[in-house]
């Protein structure tokens, strides 16, 4: 290679790195405080499954849950509004560069652990409402231990890592019925089901042609959610578990999926979640 073309590299690659790591411009927008906004955001934060991770002992939401992963052990933050060690302090715009592009305050990546890349479907209106919530909290000062992770896995790294997954994506499904496109955005956004319940890659990349169709996790399998798998189910059946964890066979949830019924689907209204069943019901 000669300099002139090993020069172009340089440049190329240079540019590639900093589009990669420069994080998205966001205009800061106000944290609404009022009543109304904070009872939503504390139904928001029910329904995307926040209380799951980030309880702590005595109940509230400073975290400290280990996480495991093929990648390493991950621990829940806190995100009570402590200025120290919460999110004290942060303003609307970094509400949404968290939840829906994965970026810290300071611009730096978080890792996919935490579930940014479905929290990118929820609507900016939703993430503030999230944000009123988790901001009427009262603060905990709880400082979480260190992700621990093998030598090999840097933040940094995440910019590459995104676009990978943000290439494996499959479009977005439009729903003529709005039934289903509230199960969807529930399931898929809020809720992310996904998560959990999709297939992953060797980099750890959902495998979006295979939704819902079951994965294998660290510590066991979990079970396929898509139509198929559902299709001896009805749909009251399948609401009825997402409000009791009563499964079809006639015994109860356990593992993992038990406090999910308990913090996540349970607390939602009726609607939403027989909306949740309509869409995981609906053949894709």
């Amino acid at each position: 290679m000669n300099t002139r073309w090993l020069f172009i590299f340089i440049a190329f690659t240079g540019v590639t790195i900093a589009a990669l790591m420069r994080a998205p411009s966001i205009p800061d927008v106000p944290i609404p405080d009022d009543q109304d906004s904070i009872e939503r955001g504390r139904y928001l934060v029910n329904a995307g499954g926040c209380i799951s991770c980030h309880e702590d002992d005595s109940g509230g939401l400073s975290g400290g849950m280990p996480i495991e992963s093929p990648f390493g052990i991950f621990y829940a933050s806190n995100i009570t509004p402590d200025p120290e060690t919460g999110i004290g302090g942060w303003q609307g715009s970094e509400f949404l560069l968290a939840l829906k592009h994965g970026r810290t305050p300071g611009g730096s990546y978080y890792f996919p652990a935490f579930p940014y890349r479905s929290y990118a479907g929820v609507t900016d209106d939703d993430v503030l409402a999230i944000a009123a919530y988790l901001m009427s909290l009262e603060p905990v000062v709880a400082q979480r231990p260190a992700h621990e992770l093998p030598g090999w896995v840097a933040r940094w790294q995440m910019g590459g890592w995104n676009l990978l997954a943000g290439m494996a994506e499959a479009e977005p499904e439009s729903y003529g019925d709005p039934v289903i496109a509230r199960g969807a955005y529930l399931t898929h956004s809020l809720g992310h089901c996904g998560e959990c319940h999709t297939p992953r890659n060797a980099l750890g990349i959902s495998q979006q042609d295979r939704a819902f169709t079951g994965a294998d996790m660290p510590d066991g399998h979990v079970d396929a959610i898509d139509a198929e798998a559902l299709a001896n189910w009805s749909q009251e059946d399948l609401a009825l578990f997402l409000f009791i964890g009563l499964k079809s066979d006639g015994e109860y949830v356990g593992g993992k999926m038990e406090p999910v019924i308990e913090h996540n689907t349970s607390q939602l209204t009726d609607e939403d979640r027989l909306a949740m069943a309509a869409f995981l019901k609906h053949p894709r």
